[in-house]
């Protein structure tokens, strides 16, 4: 017999307990009125905030037009953020997707394709470093290597070698005659916000030069505007062969790009990959949306001034409450805060304060505030930041007196 008390979905999220009814810029509102700093923006999507009046304007306007054709039929939309994207990155090709992780998997096939129409169809292989996350596909949950998501779901799929993060002599070993491309992430967000140093994706891009290797990033949450450069890896002044972009690109619509050099992409002829929803008319018409917020002048800066006045209260508050904070992490507006207490000890402190976080791994918690966020708004959860902290270190020297 059916048990009728069990809810229809997956058990596979442990949801908070919270039900908000609707957004205004860094604000989320509970169906009871209760007002929450959104410092999660929805794990790094909600790049514009909640509601921002040109996307909600954008995306009204052409849902009274076209929703979806398929890609059998030319897109307008698709043409002119595919050009915007190219004239203001690396790439020369766009393949637009739904998520990060089809991104990734274009990424993947992308790099793979490449070495085949080359000749060396035995150049398959790619390396990924400890850490790392980039979807949940099959293919992506064994290119992060994580055993936590590779846990019963078969063999992993073959093709991913992974090396220790940080370890260059590991790196250098691991690359065979079968190795196509390296694939890392700018700063690992779901790996506890740890920065690539610069000087170690200039060494990477060399290396791929040397080997003949392809260079992937996996930009999906630390694109678009997200460390106050349009892309992460423009601080190091490198430029990938292919690259994945998700998260913020849609504002919180879902939206995601594989970007490539016309070398990188060439043997992604017509029929090898496809998308049925991929590139239709709403997320075209969002993307683009959103392309022309953060493409303002002046807009990249405000990040740089808004993740100015965050690291600085943030350590702060760490030089006080060392026995809560032990480090502050990240870049630009993905900021990592390393706890002393239990991660998700601090995630539901923070929460009591109506202030909200994601947790990540190497006890981190992450702060990823839309990209909108002002400077009173940052001061705000700053303070709520610190009273979370001076609580739970109350609380700490009270247990082991």
């Amino acid at each position: 017999m059916t048990d009728v008390s069990a809810q229809p979905l997956y058990d596979t999220f442990a949801r908070a307990d919270l039900r908000f009814e609707r957004g205004e810029g860094v604000w989320l509102v509970t169906e009871s009125g209760d007002r929450y700093l959104d410092f999660a923006a929805g794990i790094a999507v909600n790049s514009l905030g909640h509601a921002h009046p040109h996307l909600v304007e954008t995306l009204k306007n052409q849902a009274e037009k076209l929703w979806h054709v398929s890609n059998i039929y030319e897109i307008p939309g698709q043409k002119r953020l595919g050009q915007r994207l190219v004239d203001n990155t690396f790439a020369d090709k766009v393949f637009f997707t739904n998520s990060g992780a089809e991104a990734l998997e274009c990424a993947i096939k992308t790099a793979r394709r490449y070495h085949y129409v080359n000749g060396s169809p035995e150049r398959f292989r790619i390396i990924t470093f400890e850490g790392a996350f980039h979807g949940r596909t099959l293919a992506t949950i064994a290119a992060g290597g994580q055993a936590k998501y590779l846990e019963g779901f078969g063999p992993k799929v073959e093709g991913f070698d992974q090396v220790p993060f940080g370890d260059e002599k590991a790196l250098k070993a691991a690359i065979g005659s079968e190795t196509a491309a390296i694939l890392i992430e700018p700063i690992q967000g779901e790996g506890g916000v740890r920065s690539v140093p610069d000087e170690d994706l200039r060494a990477l891009r060399k290396l791929c030069e040397a080997e003949g290797l392809l260079l992937i990033l996996d930009e999906v949450q630390t694109g678009v505007g997200r460390t106050g450069k349009l892309f992460a890896h423009e601080w190091s002044g490198i430029q990938p062969d292919i690259m994945a972009v998700a998260k913020g690109i849609g504002g919180g619509f879902p939206l995601g790009a594989c970007l490539a050099t016309a070398e990188a992409a060439k043997g992604m002829t017509a029929g090898v990959h496809g998308t049925t929803f991929g590139g239709n008319p709403l997320a075209m018409a969002v993307g683009n949306a959103v392309l022309d917020v953060i493409l303002e002048e002046g807009f990249l800066e405000h990040v740089k001034k808004i993740a100015l006045v965050m690291k600085q209260g943030l350590a702060s508050i760490s030089d006080r409450y060392p026995d809560v904070i032990a480090e502050v992490r990240g870049q630009g507006l993905l900021m990592g805060l390393k706890t002393v207490v239990p991660n998700t000890t601090m995630v539901q402190a923070l929460r009591d304060e109506q202030l909200l976080t994601v947790s990540a791994g190497d006890n981190v918690i992450r702060l990823l505030p839309p990209l909108v966020a002002t400077e009173e708004e940052a001061r705000d959860a700053l303070a709520r930041i610190e009273t979370a902290a001076e609580r739970l270190s109350v609380a700490a020297r009270q247990k082991s007196a």
